[in-house]
């Protein structure tokens, strides 16, 4: 187990540069299984998760080549469809929550698709109806092998178009249905889809690749099913969780950052969702640039008076996984505000380390906590914890990093799941982190 120390309570500056987008990049990855042809992909985070992934594919039989930096050729025309009955193959698709999108473009391609019940983080219960339901009302049939806790959908007839109202807007959810929609026969209507980027990001590619998606960015999605699908080439977007994580880290150590080509369009509501916390985000260009708040920051109230709520929402609503972020960055802010994670019900159960650190936080409830801020009048403490799961362990991070005293972090794999090279990049900007083995 990995171990970060942190001395906090120094100013940080200068420029950091996102990395791509972990959660766009799982789905794209699993998309390059559509194909025979050549799929290159650029911008793909050397993070743990889709390193996870990328060996899951050579195992599964994906040639695999390294071109540069963030860049891959991918080539799925020989695939060792044993692999999938393995015992290797327990191993690795347990171990990561993205491997359940390998199942869609499997299916729609070979008319068969398996995955162990999938790994990720213990942030509450996350289910997979919604794939598989809208696998079967493709015409493939589902079986669940519960001593071995392993999930199978066939359709040795092939997939038909249909017609589906998703009961959740499920991101990896729509995903996974809309890369098995893409090569049956017949038209696929997918209502309540998600709209997030990323799906936008791998509807673009799979239309670049010769699929027939419209709606593409609304929650109404229409595919029109074709026989077969070619190479493309396809750059992921920065990553929007990591971008609001530098936001929230300039702003909790009173630095004066620049967020390096972040694609302002892709960001939704994020920037005015930290300016509600009062704090400057500044567009410049096509970068993002937090100045130091030597005064702090005023959490704004609504219209009537009444105390800030922040809750995260299916897009274009805020994201859950920066809920974390918010609610430590409102630890020293002017004012209270009401942290609502709706969507997940052990994500807030971090606070407990905060606490320990002097935040003022009360825990409502699984879902709610209210923070009074301390104005930077009383600088949170240094402390020993363990990172639960990778957005609570960059917020923690975070908190460490704007502490006085040195604070020690454990369990940092977690945090290395979803953030690259992050002890150099934060170094370059003036941290002082070191990573003990």
């Amino acid at each position: 187990m990995g171990t970060f120390q942190i001395e906090g309570g120094h100013r940080l500056s200068g420029e950091i540069q996102p990395q791509g987008a972990k959660n766009e990049a799982l789905q794209i990855l699993c998309a390059v299984l559509l194909t025979e042809e050549t799929v290159t992909i650029h911008n793909i985070p050397n993070i743990l998760d889709v390193n996870k992934l990328i060996n899951l594919l050579k195992n599964l039989g994906v040639k695999v080549e390294n071109t540069g930096k963030g860049s891959y050729t991918f080539k799925s025309d020989t695939l060792d469809m044993d692999y999938l009955n393995s015992e290797q193959f327990k191993v690795d698709g347990g171990g990561l929550r993205g491997s359940i999108m390998i199942v869609g473009p499997m299916l729609g391609r070979f008319g068969k698709g398996f995955i162990p019940k999938p790994g990720g983080d213990k942030i509450g219960r996350r289910r997979l109806d919604t794939h598989f339901e809208g696998f079967m009302k493709l015409g493939a049939d589902f079986r669940y092998n519960k001593e071995e806790r392993f999930y199978g959908v066939e359709a040795p007839n092939g997939l038909k178009g249909d017609y589906m109202l998703l009961e959740e807007a499920s991101v990896t959810g729509t995903a996974n249905i809309v890369m098995a929609a893409v090569l049956a026969k017949g038209t696929t209507t997918i209502y309540n889809a998600a709209c997030e980027p990323y799906l936008q990001q791998l509807c673009g590619m799979l239309n670049s690749m010769g699929a027939n998606i419209s709606g593409v960015g609304s929650n109404l999605l229409t595919i029109e099913g074709v026989e077969k699908l070619g190479g493309c080439e396809h750059t992921i977007l920065p990553d929007m969780i990591e971008i609001g994580s530098w936001i929230g880290l300039a702003a909790m150590t009173k630095s004066d950052i620049t967020i390096k080509n972040v694609n302002w369009q892709m960001l939704g509501i994020i920037p005015t969702t930290f300016r509600k916390l009062g704090i400057t985000v500044e567009k410049k260009g096509d970068d993002i640039h937090i100045p130091a708040h030597e005064n702090g920051y005023e959490v704004q109230n609504f219209i009537d008076g009444s105390i800030m709520n922040i809750s995260d929402a299916p897009w274009p609503g805020f994201t859950p996984d920066l809920l974390s972020i918010m609610l430590v960055v409102a630890t020293q802010a002017r004012g209270s505000v009401l942290i609502h994670q709706k969507m997940f019900e052990s994500r807030l159960f971090f606070v407990d380390k905060l606490i320990d650190m002097g935040a003022k936080i009360i825990l409502c409830d699984p879902h709610r906590a209210t923070v009074i801020g301390h104005d930077f009048k009383s600088q949170l403490k240094a402390t020993t914890m363990t990172s639960p799961d990778i957005r609570a362990g960059i917020s923690l991070l975070i908190a460490a990093l704007s502490a006085k005293g040195t604070s020690t972090i454990h369990n940092i794999e977690q945090i290395d799941r979803g953030y690259e090279h992050i002890v150099e990049r934060l170094k370059g900007i003036g941290a002082k982190i070191t990573r003990l083995d």
